[in-house]
């Protein structure tokens, strides 16, 4: 994939480490000297020392043959401004950071897939991580669905219990489904069907569509997991 990074801040830096390790073609555009350097001393890429805003910057990266380029400046006004070029310059996939929720329509007008306030998300996580410790990793899903990594313990109701039988005795509401089980001695994770047994010790991944609730938790084990 040909791809164009604008930006090698905290998110941009990260970004391109990814892109470029992962094999993929990649072109940064960064205006500050220092971090133009860095990035070009540190990843096999092409760097632009360059404003972003400029169609002929854009141009000057390969816009005619880019499949996608990702806007990370911590600026809102700069990152839709790209946006509004990259678009122009019919770039197949156009992606943006979004720091002000408020300026979430204006990306959404031009059809630009976006990330809302990066930092917010970090919080979130970090207070996630304090509050709900036995929850391993989630990820959210609109306002309210949760995907989340946990580990069942050995008094958790679910334990020797079928998926099927969990629903029927209310564990697992409808809007509730373990998408996959990584057990000890399995390789790979188990996709789990309605005859498939929950043991202690299973690392799930769940979808809930109200999210990660401490009555649903509790059902895997951990009901003394919570920060009030």
């Amino acid at each position: 994939m040909y791809l164009i990074v604008v930006g090698a801040g905290d998110i941009g830096g990260p970004l391109i480490d990814i892109a470029t390790r992962s094999g993929n073609e990649v072109v940064v555009i960064e205006q500050d000297d220092e971090r133009a350097d860095l990035i070009a001393s540190e990843h096999d890429c092409l760097v632009l020392n360059a404003d972003a805003t400029t169609k002929e910057t854009l141009q000057e990266a390969g816009a005619g043959q880019a499949d996608a380029m990702i806007s990370t400046t911590d600026q809102d006004a700069t990152n839709i401004m790209v946006c509004l070029l990259a678009k122009e310059l019919e770039i197949p996939a156009v992606v943006s950071v979004v720091h002000n929720p408020q300026h979430m329509a204006l990306f959404e007008q031009i059809g630009v897939n976006t990330m809302e306030n990066p930092q917010q998300l970090i919080a979130e996580y970090l207070y996630r991580a304090v509050a709900r410790p036995a929850i391993v990793d989630y990820l959210r899903i609109g306002e309210q669905a949760e995907v989340f990594e946990i580990t069942v313990t050995e008094n958790a109701p679910i334990v020797g219990k079928t998926l099927h039988e969990a629903a029927e005795e209310g564990l697992l509401p409808k809007d509730v489904l373990v998408v996959a089980i990584e057990r000890e001695g399995q390789d790979p994770p188990l996709t789990p069907q309605g005859d498939t047994e929950i043991h202690a010790n299973d690392l799930l991944t769940v979808y809930s569509g109200f999210g990660a609730d401490p009555e649903l938790t509790d059902v895997f084990g951990h009901p003394e997991d919570r920060l009030e």
